[in-house]
């Protein structure tokens, strides 16, 4: 039986594609032709390491859909919110690119990343390009009739979020260099780093449908909390998830001793693990021990109680909300299948 969410997926997310390859200027299908807008158009899923048209993972679109079902929820047309959405997946894959350099990914999505095939520099101004085009795939909302003060508030809590994502990279980096993080750390770097994305994209979507400030509110904060709930379990999936479905390796964030919450509610109580994080190790045997000692922590059943905990709080926002019939369905649905996601 097809699901809500499935449905209005399917209505939603040609025309999102649309939209994007319209401001990255992949209508023509002619990458090869230009390698600077080629290099967008691999990381972005649409061509293959020669440039040439392919169907390969774009990623999960969760955060457009999100905006898109926001707006239609708050009572909008959801076609309005279309340049939003695609600024706000422009951006999160901006934010990937150089993400990659900083933890020096060798893949993402089952593939080579960016800088693996082009080298860092490239990819660092790729991922500058794509900052912008960014901004100027939200400026479109004015095409679609939304009105100039929504789209300057639009504008600026775009660059908002933008400064709170990076703060939240400069944090997580900087954990890599503490010897103790706290869970509290942890939860106000999330924040800024994922949380604040998903936030906006709920937030814009309520934005350009006309709601009134309160159900704005509620809105994102059901972004906010839902936010919370998908990076914890992405770190759930980062040492426990099937490689060959994620499309990641799951020995990175281990090898790397990246302070996931699983990582530092294990640390916190398991002293074998405290003394082989403190060594130099990162081959196979390294991995499994650590990833032994976390299962003897209980630290996978003790993150994926702090996800149900947001997702229950993300529930609870948007029935504040009172979204409307069928964006609403397909908004609980959504929350639900995050929670229980496997990629």
């Amino acid at each position: 039986m097809t699901s809500e969410l499935d449905t209005l997926a399917a209505a939603y997310l040609p025309a999102l594609e649309a939209e994007m390859r319209a401001v990255l200027g992949a209508s023509d299908n002619d990458s090869a032709a230009d390698p600077f807008l080629g290099m967008i158009h691999y990381h972005m899923g649409w061509t293959d390491a020669e440039l040439r048209p392919a169907g390969g993972n774009s990623g999960k679109r969760i955060r457009p859909l999100l905006c898109l079902l926001a707006c239609a929820a708050a009572g909008g047309d959801w076609r309005q919110a279309l340049p939003a959405a695609a600024a706000i997946e422009i951006l999160h894959n901006f934010s990937l690119v150089h993400d990659d350099i900083e933890d020096n990914s060798p893949t993402r999505r089952g593939r080579a990343t960016l800088w693996t095939l082009w080298g860092q520099p490239q990819a660092i101004n790729t991922g500058d390009a794509m900052f912008a085009l960014a901004h100027l795939a939200l400026i479109r909302l004015s095409e679609r009739g939304v009105p100039p003060e929504t789209v300057v508030r639009a504008l600026r809590r775009f660059d908002e979020t933008c400064v709170a994502l990076t703060r939240g990279q400069y944090v997580d980096m900087s954990f890599e260099t503490r010897d103790e993080v706290a869970v509290a750390d942890y939860v106000a770097m999330i924040t800024g780093k994922t949380s604040v994305l998903v936030c906006l994209a709920a937030e814009l979507g309520a934005l350009i449908a006309g709601a009134d400030e309160t159900r704005i509110g509620h809105f994102a904060d059901f972004g906010l909390n839902l936010g919370l709930a998908f990076q914890v379990q992405d770190d759930i999936l980062g040492i426990w998830g099937d490689e060959s479905v994620t499309g990641k390796s799951a020995a990175t964030d281990i090898t790397t001793r990246k302070k996931t919450l699983p990582v530092l509610y294990g640390l916190s109580r398991n002293s074998a693990l405290r003394a082989l994080y403190a060594g130099d190790a990162d081959d196979g045997d390294f991995v499994r021990r650590a990833v032994a000692l976390l299962d003897e922590s209980g630290a996978q059943t003790y993150a994926a109680g702090e996800a149900e905990g947001y997702t229950a709080a993300a529930s609870a926002n948007l029935a504040a909300a009172q979204p409307v019939e069928p964006a609403a369905t397909a908004l609980r649905q959504l929350t639900a299948m995050l929670l229980q996601r496997n990629f």
